[in-house]
């Protein structure tokens, strides 16, 4: 009995020994598999990389060695690639070319991970006219789409497309080896966008989900294909992507510098003088007399003689008929394509019913996590906030965005606004502006210097009282102006807003008088006498905190940067005051919505605290 009851204790023994020698095995696999950043302490709690909160990836041991951010763990599958397809499109009647005859083309370079038989696997894609297949071989050709691109393809490439993505990287018509005539955002490229993802979905390697992503042109691309969509568009990452045409070259009735000639200028940038570049689109006869009319006789229907601006407006068409959802990139001082495209777009699309986020830091027209590029920006232009505005935790954004909405792993993404003031800290909203914005309004006659004459000559700059304390601008201002015609059919008014006290920049807003009350329809002026309007400006977003003690300063002329003269520069207009509205919100340094950036900077003295 003794013997039995020893083995029986030896085997159990036994037993105990082997789990915890399995266990140990176990921890070592998940190690080599999973990496140092598998498991993340926070707030005494311990998450997987993936599920640390916002609030806690300052606390990651991120690996900040490269000019992008990267993954905590590097994927398991190599690929192969690229794979080269033409996807011939129908397209409706209206949409055919003239010109050299041939089917119309969609042109996609794809690499695919070498995932084990069976398992199908979602596509990441992007989509511009900038990959060039030319003879040429001047400075500045762009690489054809058979090599990853260094914006979006290179990037997925290395960082998901190892953990079991598809890349695509898709020439739209009249660029690349696309046939077709290069209809510039127009219908026909819509169509040829949206065939190509259609595609993609149908594939017998694919899961039926695809993604899109791109910066300018290649976001507006994403914008395009949610016009009509694919039901296998999942999600769409618009970088930096105009919502419209004319949204993009005119804000408030007053055009852009490169308003005139911009789809001429695309299709010449995308010319190798080959056969396809013989097809010609019906609109390519429309576009270049559009800015024209639409800049000197839009009172007059000069902006709407042809449907031209209608056809190439993308963000109606989403609100109606995109069931996705959308991640949000904008940066707060892109001048080119401006972040009013990006606000109040946000809150639209949650009203439409759009799962969406957001992510807005005072970057220029880059990449979330470029701090080279970020680097290169100067006071009053979102220099204040560097280096904490660049986003080095952005691929694990991406990472839960797409494993959820392309995978179906995982908690669907909260939808909010990540947004970063003028001086470099970031808090976190449900919606932007806040719900909690409340308006501030001033009368400008009692501010200093409120009357005068603008035009190409001079201008005049309103001084604010100081504020005794700080204040936080979160929205956008308005500024509605008292103004007087002075003998001409119009007139133009460009308004910086700068901290009055240090003379530094914080934003801008523009208006010519015939589009007075906002948006894109004009109306006639009164001019043989001098006749008042109250013109109704809104600045671009901005998210500022100005200290106590300091006052705001708003300069008015005529034109300002990147903008064309009005016809009636040389007269102008006469202003008498009026309202400035300021959109204010309370964060005290103890609110849970502020949060620390993770740094990847060495120095930390240029870390922004809380």
């Amino acid at each position: 009995m003794a013997d039995a009851e020893g083995r029986r204790e030896l085997m159990r023994f036994n037993l105990v020994m082997g789990a915890t020698i399995g266990i140990v095995i176990l921890f070592f696999i998940l190690a080599s598999v999973w990496g140092s950043g598998a498991v993340q302490k926070s707030s005494e709690k311990e998450y997987s990389w993936w599920e640390v909160p916002l609030h806690d990836r300052h606390k990651m041991e991120l690996d900040f060695t490269g000019l992008r951010s990267q993954l905590p763990v590097n994927g398991t599958y190599n690929w192969t690639g690229p794979s080269e397809f033409f996807i011939e499109v129908d397209l409706p009647p209206s949409e055919q070319d003239v010109g050299y005859p041939g089917p119309a083309l969609m042109h996609v370079a794809l690499w695919l991970p070498e995932v084990e038989p069976g398992t199908k696997v979602p596509v990441i894609a992007t989509i511009h006219p900038y990959y060039d297949f030319g003879t040429e071989v001047a400075d500045g050709d762009s690489n054809p789409n058979t090599i990853p691109d260094g914006g979006v393809g290179a990037w997925v490439l290395d960082q998901f497309v190892p953990h079991g993505y598809a890349l695509a990287q898709v020439s739209t018509f009249g660029s690349g080896q696309s046939t077709h005539c290069q209809d510039v955002k127009g219908l026909g490229e819509q169509v040829g966008i949206q065939a190509a993802v259609e595609w993609l979905g149908q594939q017998e390697w694919s899961n039926g989900n695809v993604g899109l992503m791109g910066k300018s042109y290649a976001g507006t691309t994403n914008w395009e294909a949610a016009q009509n969509p694919s039901e296998h568009l999942k999600t769409i990452v618009p970088i930096s992507g105009s919502i419209g045409v004319q949204q993009m070259f005119y804000r408030n009735g007053s055009s852009e510098f490169r308003a005139v000639g911009y789809d001429l200028a695309y299709e010449g940038a995308t010319t190798d003088m080959t056969t396809d570049d013989l097809r010609v689109c019906s609109d390519d006869a429309v576009g270049p007399a559009m800015p024209v009319t639409t800049s000197l006789a839009a009172e007059f229907g000069g902006a709407d003689w042809s449907d031209y601006w209608e056809e190439r407006y993308h963000l109606g068409d989403v609100l109606a008929n995109y069931n996705g959802s959308v991640y949000l990139v904008w940066g707060l001082q892109d001048w080119n394509v401006d972040p009013y495209h990006a606000f109040p777009t946000y809150q639209l699309m949650r009203d439409a019913g759009i799962h969406a986020r957001a992510i807005a830091g005072q970057w220029a027209h880059n990449y979330v996590d470029q701090p080279d590029r970020h680097g290169e920006l100067g006071t009053g232009y979102g220099g204040e906030a560097y280096p904490n505005m660049t986003r080095m935790d952005w691929a694990i954004e991406l990472w839960n965005w797409f494993e959820y909405y392309l995978k179906g792993i995982g908690e669907e993404p909260e939808a909010h606004v990540q947004i970063q003031t003028n001086d470099g800290k970031w808090h976190v909203e449900e919606t932007w502006p806040p719900e909690d914005m409340t308006w501030e309004l001033h009368d400008l006659t009692e501010w200093e210097g409120s009357t005068g004459v603008v035009n190409s000559n001079g201008g005049i700059t309103i001084v604010s009282p100081t504020f005794e304390e700080e204040v936080h601008l979160s929205g956008l201002p308005t500024l509605h102006l008292d103004v007087t015609t002075r003998g001409c059919n119009g007139g133009q008014i460009f308004a910086t807003l700068n901290d009055g006290t240090t003379g530094m920049r914080l934003g801008h807003a523009v208006m010519d008088l015939r589009y007075r009350n906002g948006g894109y329809d004009a109306e006639p002026v009164l001019f043989a006498i001098p006749h008042p309007y109250t013109m109704l400006m809104e600045f671009n977003p901005l998210d500022v905190v100005l200290p106590a003690g300091h006052s705001l300063s708003i300069e008015l002329t005529e034109t300002g940067e990147d903008y064309l003269p009005s016809t009636c520069a040389a007269v102008g207009l006469s202003i008498q005051g009026g309202t400035f509205g300021l959109p204010l919100i309370e964060r005290p340094m103890d609110d849970e919505r502020w949060f620390l950036a993770p740094p990847w900077w060495d120095d930390p003295n240029n870390a922004v605290g809380l």
